[in-house]
């Protein structure tokens, strides 16, 4: 019987995030082919002793279990079910991850298309940041069959430390979505609070001293923001871009609930209207700038560097 470490992992979509992810799987031990649309792209994993292929089917023809890990639902269906795709590649019985963030109906979706095919899928989209995926601790929400879950388990461990088994397929992209969702809320209401605070006269320091110490603290006010944007830092650690996108595919959660969601497409305007000043590409964070612009101030941390 073919031991888990022997298994031959494929990986399609070496971008920001996926390009650290598919590193720590060949760190890990691991035989790995990968594609990306970017040939460039996959030059660090072939110099780290990765295969390059031509194709996602050509991925999957090499490997045991393949890895998507791409930027929007179609870009999934393309790369899984498409001409070329995944699916003709990959044996039945193998297993497919989708670590990408899309909404559960495009997973489900996807699922049933490799179930006919006797194809088990799951899906595992991340959390956390680029320095995280780097590290190997992302934090990875998983959904699918037990059984499933467990066989992905090792190499899922190569990405991440914090791994929930979320429920059946489809639940860990729909808990990313809710997440996201609400961080994405957080991060717009710091930047409309914390601007009209230093507008107002106050010091950030002073704002974030008594801000913390209340329920109306945050990771993202007192690690995340800290770290780059009260720099002047908007380096994409998450682009503006995706993050409209999840708020995008929230919403669509969100309506199918029956909800309203008048702060959701709140968040989504401020997005909007960040991309439209030029920081698509930037930082979500970024949602900061436009508030700023506004108010003819900056929200920055006094100390080195400034």
């Amino acid at each position: 019987v073919e031991t888990l470490m022997a298994k031959r992992i494929g990986f399609v979509g070496i971008g920001t995030i996926g390009k650290p992810m598919a590193l720590n799987i060949r760190k890990g031990g691991y035989e790995l082919a990968v594609f990306d649309l970017d040939q460039s792209a996959v030059a660090d994993l072939i110099a780290a002793g990765a295969t390059g292929k031509g194709s996602p089917a050509a991925v999957a023809e090499a490997s045991d279990i393949v890895i998507t890990m791409v930027p929007d639902a179609p870009d999934v269906e393309k790369a899984a079910l498409g001409a070329g795709g995944i699916i003709e590649g990959l044996a039945p019985g193998a297993l497919y991850i989708d670590m990408s963030t899309v909404d559960p109906a495009t997973t489900r979706k996807v699922g049933a298309a490799m179930a006919a095919r006797h194809i088990r899928m799951v899906d595992a989209p991340v959390g956390r940041t680029v320095d995280n995926a780097y590290a190997g601790t992302l934090s990875i929400m998983v959904g699918g069959e037990a059984a499933d879950v467990e066989e992905a388990m090792p190499v899922l461990k190569c990405m991440g430390t914090d791994i929930t088994h979320c429920g059946p397929l489809g639940n860990g992209h729909a808990v990313k979505l809710v997440n996201n969702y609400i961080s994405g809320g957080i991060l717009a209401l710091l930047s409309e609070g914390l601007t009209m605070g230093v507008k107002s006269g106050l010091e950030l320091e002073t704002i974030l001293e008594v801000v913390g110490a209340t329920f109306a603290t945050s990771g993202i006010m007192t690690k995340m923001l800290p770290a780059r944007a009260f720099h002047g830092d908007f380096s994409p650690g998450f682009k503006t871009t995706l993050s409209h996108k999840d708020i995008r595919l929230g919403l669509g959660l969100a309506t199918a609930a029956g909800l309203d969601a008048p702060v959701g497409h709140g968040v989504y305007e401020t997005l909007s209207r960040t991309i439209a000043a030029g920081y698509g590409d930037d930082d979500f964070t970024s949602m900061l700038r436009v508030n700023e612009a506004k108010a003819g101030v900056e929200v920055r941390l006094k100390g080195q560097g400034d």
